[in-house]
């Protein structure tokens, strides 16, 4: 069955702005609250509010832009015009902050539900449902049950009194705690910081070589936290790392190492970084964005532009040989690597561990050590993965 949404969203925070327009990783609750519900699936999400301000507009918009249809309305009763009769509503209270997994895991619950936390001091900010328990601020409710409760409703708030009406219709309760993925209430700004630090750690995810697995976890932390408030797009640190890949190519092309250098290695963890920021701002890139794809070809092209100036720098033809195998084979090896993560794989041949392994080599301007080196780690990285899909392929046909 089809589920829709309503956020409530007319309560003040203590400093007499809206719970809604309180910030969080680098948008409003509300933006967070509504992509949230739209990764779900959920639809249509209409937004409970008496007055919409400016900012709250301006929200709304960037929602819209993104491609999220999000209805506000003004009562009770205009919110249960908007979805279908005999539909299921998740209805979100005002100031509170879900995590993801949660909200997808009610999307096929089929049935009327409470959300509940303990009734204890830690939750004391929390509406109390009984002497044991009180509303962890999400519940799954029925269109005919907000139609009559909108209908019946006078000056009563209408988020505690639909509560009310479906506990006593007999809706389950689902217990959660901070282990199963607990909804946060807040009404200040404060009380979002620690979970915003939890979505930036949480945001890493794996990662596939040794540079972005054990060296640069330090950098991608303290950079995408900078960045989270900022208006920055994350397809704009993608251009940057392929701007500079770029540069670095040009550099190599010209004889500029150290400038070369310095243009690969500011590449290195921009697309991780602007695929946490897009994470977090629960808008994931693409899986086939033309610039990330072009990340490698590029690194390739700067490995051929150093072969070159080798070549017209007394390096000899080996050069040009040696980074024209390194390329081939990293492409061969790329093409082989299956989908799935393998055991080890973070030691193979990678556009970051390349360009981490030539700081060594710069420093005493072995170059063409370097590109020998490359050759040599590109073509052992292409027989290994190919070693590896042949034994699996075999342990298929045996099975």
């Amino acid at each position: 069955m089809a589920l829709g949404a309503l956020i409530a969203a007319y309560q003040e925070d203590d400093e007499g702005g809206l719970r809604a327009l309180l910030p969080l990783a680098g948008q409003s609750l509300i933006e967070y609250q509504a992509r949230c519900l739209a990764a779900a699936g959920i639809a249509p999400i209409v937004v409970l509010i008496e007055r919409i301000p400016p900012a709250l507009n301006e929200a709304f918009e960037r929602l819209r832009i993104d491609g999220i249809p999000i209805v506000s309305v003004g009562d009770g009763m205009e919110a249960a015009t908007r979805f279908e009769a005999g539909a299921l509503i998740l209805l979100l209270g005002d100031g509170i902050v879900p995590p993801p997994d949660m909200i997808a895991n009610l999307v096929n619950g089929g049935e009327t539900a409470v959300l509940t936390v303990a009734d204890d001091t830690e939750h004391e900010r929390y509406e109390r449902i009984d002497a044991r328990s009180r509303w962890a601020g999400v519940a799954i409710v029925d269109a005919h049950l907000l139609a009559s409760t909108a209908a019946m409703l006078g000056d009563w708030d209408l988020q505690s009194t639909l509560l009310r009406r479906v506990v006593q219709e007999g809706a389950i309760r689902i217990p959660v705690g901070v282990e199963s993925g607990e909804p946060l209430l807040v009404d200040r700004a404060e009380q979002l910081a620690d979970f915003e630090r939890a979505m930036i750690a949480a945001s890493r995810g794996a990662r596939r070589d040794f540079s972005s697995r054990y060296l640069l976890p330090p950098v991608e932390d303290f950079v995408t936290g900078q960045l989270i408030e900022a208006p920055i797009r994350p397809a704009w640190l993608i251009w940057g790392a392929l701007t500079l890949s770029v540069l670095a190519a040009a550099a190599f092309f010209k004889g500029w190492p150290i400038v070369a250098m310095a243009c690969l290695l500011l590449s290195t963890p921009l697309d991780l970084i602007a695929a946490r920021i897009a994470t977090l701002r629960l808008r994931p890139l693409p899986a086939k964005m033309l610039s990330r794809r072009l990340l490698w070809p590029v690194a390739g092209l700067a490995l051929l532009a150093l072969g070159w100036w080798q070549n017209s720098n007394g390096g000899g033809w080996g050069s040009v040989v040696a980074a024209l195998a390194a390329v081939a084979f990293a492409e061969a090896a790329r093409a082989e690597a299956p989908a799935s993560p393998l055991s080890g794989e973070a030691w193979l041949f990678s556009r970051r561990n390349a360009i981490v392994l030539a700081l060594p080599f710069s420093l005493f301007g072995a170059w063409n050590l370097y590109l020998a080196a490359m050759a040599l780690y590109a073509a052992a990285s292409f027989f290994l993965l190919q070693h590896i899909r042949h034994r699996l392929a075999g342990e298929l046909t045996r099975d």
